[in-house]
């Protein structure tokens, strides 16, 4: 159960919450927290006081009183007119993390809006029922102002929600009665509070830091692989060596290579070999490569943590003051610089891990394998296109790696002159992140053929588990036959955590 009583949250929560459909509840202090900063809401109101998007418009149009018989319509009119995003719909678990986080915000105390409000959002995310948000919409300031509007509209019974097991969209006010939910009818200031922060593009980040936090401990382990196969030297890697330079990444990349090359009968065979004597970058420099990534992900992972304890919401409603304060914390330009590096990590560490591969397939390189890692190369293709396919993510990754966080645009007639672009980062991010996945999956593949093909040496214990608990999902490839099917059930096998499970049982937790 995760808990919302306004203090932090961490990416872990948003993981448990939007992936895994842990429940969450709201504490009894935050409660008391919400119901202070209403009141002193509702005592702004009924004096007709000036206080933005309460008594005022919204953007361009905050210098527009609004009357008191309208204040109401104005909550629902924001809600309904800020969904105006378009595209594709977002993933189920993205939509459910954004829901959290605005929660949790609300629930800080600082938004002015009822505990009520809050239940009903809990109770949509208990429910199963899940927004229909399109991906278009978001400038990354002023809040996720599009895709919150259409998450927000479904509380109040319009817009749609997900279709089950993919179908096509449903009417929200439909899945509403069939959950035995009710809509929920707005106060002043509390629609404006459903769609003004960063929660979106943070929870994408969150996923995203979760997600390439585990892929860089798979690009340890298919390098290993890969070292194993092309008979190359572990020396690089030695902790004296990898020491020299205080990288805690590098040197926890190099550590997780050092485990996974223990004991290692295809090390060992050459140890005292000519050849073994300098490898290429792709190998030799793993660590550095893998290690620098790590300590991006690290920061990014601190930005995202950091925006998890924010209170992004506009204006604030500061009790101990006795004011309603504008403020600019739902600019999420921290979220764009992180996700525009997070972009890069992705499209490097696959770049290095394609380079492998290449010398994998190539007799003239690969230090005895046979072509495209086939027993009878020309009748057979091997694994050639699957090469092929790695290359072309690649492309596409160093294509996604072009900065968006200088991408700015004045919108709302001047008002809103500098946005930060981070959803539209955060969205690319995500899909940078499922195609660094996509190489990892490639090369794991070919590794563990070409592993199979220096039999009778065997790999390590740790790389042999690797290898073993893939090819309960992919079988050795004997002759050609259809490898898209293959290739998905390998990176099916990363997604799922198999391949850390397999290492649990041989003995080894890499970091």
């Amino acid at each position: 159960m995760v808990v919302l009583d306004g203090s932090p949250l961490h990416i872990g929560d948003v993981v448990a919450v939007a992936r895994g459909g842990e429940p969450a509840t709201v504490a009894p202090r935050a409660r008391e927290r919400m119901a202070a900063a209403r009141a002193l809401v509702d005592r702004l109101d009924d004096a007709d006081e000036v206080v933005y998007g309460v008594t005022t418009g919204f953007g361009a149009l905050a210098d527009r009183a609004i009357d008191r018989p309208d204040r109401i319509a104005l909550q629902h009119a924001v809600v309904r007119s800020h969904a105006a995003g378009m595209g594709a719909p977002l993933d189920a678990e993205l939509v459910r993390g954004m829901l959290l986080l605005r929660a949790r915000t609300l629930c800080a105390g600082y938004s002015g809006v009822r505990p009520e409000l809050v239940d009903a959002m809990l109770a949509l995310l208990e429910s199963g029922i899940v927004p229909w948000v399109p991906e278009h919409g978001s400038l990354g300031a002023s809040g996720d102002l599009a895709p919150l509007a259409h998450a927000a509209a479904v509380l109040l019974g319009d817009g749609l929600v997900l279709g089950a097991d993919g179908g096509a969209p449903l009417p929200a006010a439909d899945a509403l009665r069939a959950g035995g939910l009710a809509p929920v009818s707005l106060g002043v200031k509390e629609g404006l509070a459903l769609i003004n922060g960063t929660d979106a593009m943070a929870a994408a980040l969150a996923l995203a830091v979760h997600d390439l936090t585990e892929l860089l401990a798979v690009a340890d382990c298919t390098c290993a692989m890969s070292v194993e196969a092309l008979l190359a030297t572990a020396r690089p890697f030695d902790e004296d060596v990898v020491a020299l330079r205080p990288s805690p990444g590098q040197q926890a990349s190099a550590a997780n290579v050092r485990a996974l090359l223990r004991d290692s009968p295809m090390v060992a065979s050459h140890r005292a070999s000519h050849h073994a004597v300098q490898d290429a970058y792709s190998l030799r420099c793993a660590p550095q490569v893998h290690g620098a990534a790590r300590d991006v992900v690290r920061f990014a992972g601190e930005t995202v943590e950091r925006e998890l304890a924010s209170v992004v919401d506009n204006p604030l409603v500061m009790v101990a003051r006795g004011e309603v304060v504008s403020s600019g914390n739902f600019h999420g330009q921290a979220l764009a610089y992180a996700a525009d590096m997070l972009a890069s990590v992705c499209a490097d560490v696959a770049a290095i891990a394609e380079r492998r591969v290449d010398r994998m397939l190539d007799p003239a390189r690969s230090r005895g394998l046979p072509a495209f890692l086939t027993r009878n190369p020309g009748v057979n293709s091997g694994l050639m296109i699957a090469h092929y396919t790695a290359a072309a993510c690649v492309t596409a990754l160093r294509a996604a790696a072009a900065p968006i966080a200088v991408q700015s645009a004045s919108v709302s007639a001047g008002q809103e002159d500098h946005v930060s672009m981070g959803w539209t980062a955060a969205l690319r991010t995500r899909r940078s992140v499922a195609d660094l996945r996509r190489v990892l999956a490639v090369e794991a593949v070919c590794a563990a053929q070409a592993l199979e093909l220096r039999a009778p040496l065997r790999p390590a214990p740790a790389t042999g588990a690797l290898l073993q608990s893939l090819r309960g999902v992919v079988a050795p490839l004997q002759a050609d036959r259809f490898l898209g099917a293959d290739l998905h059930a390998a990176e099916e096998w990363l997604r799922s955590g198999a391949w850390r499970e397999a290492l649990g049982g041989a003995g080894e937790s890499l970091s």
